[in-house]
């Protein structure tokens, strides 16, 4: 059984709860991530759900998913607008029984596969491992908005460190994405996980290191966070670029949040 499968589901569950008390006009609400609405949230980690599920099970299918989807950004339609034509405008409570419904049912489909089988992918191909591990990062930085929008601080589980793993092995990554040469060497990760237990990632002799909270290291990777809206301290030239830029999604470079403009909402 993969752990990252139920690591994911745990994920999406906790999300589900928080909205399942919502009434329909409450998913028309504006979060702070580029003005999506809790719908938008929603119909994008579905669909995406869609796609990650059909890799595994349809070559051409999921190639052809991609395509149009690469046709559509052609054109100029943008990825809010695309998924809700695609999933004809559901929204409300009845998208949100949809999502629910149907992470449910995927997650048996990455417990019955080989985890190092190769998926097509929208950038290199990935492992089965890493497409239910980014499923998690996704599902975990956009409930960040919603959230945020909700004034709810969220209590994270230490399942939060297939993130972290991501985050690091991102870093190289993040500067190519961007044009520039990987600067040396790779600082030092001390984070505190949720249950207070230590992780510790890279060379401790470098005098590259980020220290603090493992549920800011991944706000900061997954740009739900500007790293000064943090208590994490950083050190180190190298240390210092990366936190400024850091990227664990696929894609290409975004930048992150300005400063002040994600938070809690009260």
């Amino acid at each position: 059984m993969l752990q990252q499968a139920l690591d994911f589901q745990a994920e999406s569950d906790a999300l589900y709860k928080l909205l399942e008390p919502l009434e329909d006009a409450d998913f028309e609400r504006k979060t702070l991530f580029n003005d999506w609405s809790v719908n938008d949230v929603l119909q994008h980690l579905h669909y995406f759900n869609y796609a990650a599920d059909l890799s595994l099970q349809d070559e051409a299918g999921i190639l052809k998913l991609l395509s149009d989807l690469r046709e559509a950004y052609g054109r100029g339609e943008t990825n809010v607008s695309y998924t809700n034509k695609q999933l004809n405008g559901i929204k409300g409570q009845a998208l949100l029984k949809l999502w629910h419904d149907y992470y449910t049912e995927m997650i048996e489909n990455f417990h019955n596969v080989d985890p190092k089988k190769r998926l097509k992918w929208a950038g290199p191909d990935m492992s089965v491992l890493s497409s239910i591990t980014a499923r998690l990062m996704e599902t975990w930085s956009h409930a960040q908005e919603v959230y945020d929008l909700l004034g709810v601080v969220r209590e994270d589980k230490d399942h939060i460190k297939n993130i972290v793993v991501l985050g690091n092995n991102t870093f190289g990554w993040t500067f190519k994405n961007r044009g520039e040469e990987t600067p040396e060497p790779r600082p030092f990760l001390k984070l505190t996980a949720p249950s207070g237990a230590i992780w510790e990632f890279n060379d401790p002799g470098t005098g590259e290191s980020i220290e603090g909270l493992a549920s800011e290291f991944c706000q900061v990777v997954t740009q739900t966070r500007n790293i000064e809206d943090t208590k994490l301290i950083v050190s180190g030239e190298n240390a210092t670029k990366w936190m400024s830029v850091a990227q664990c999604f696929a894609g290409p470079p975004k930048t992150p949040p300005a400063k002040g403009t994600r938070f809690t909402q009260s």
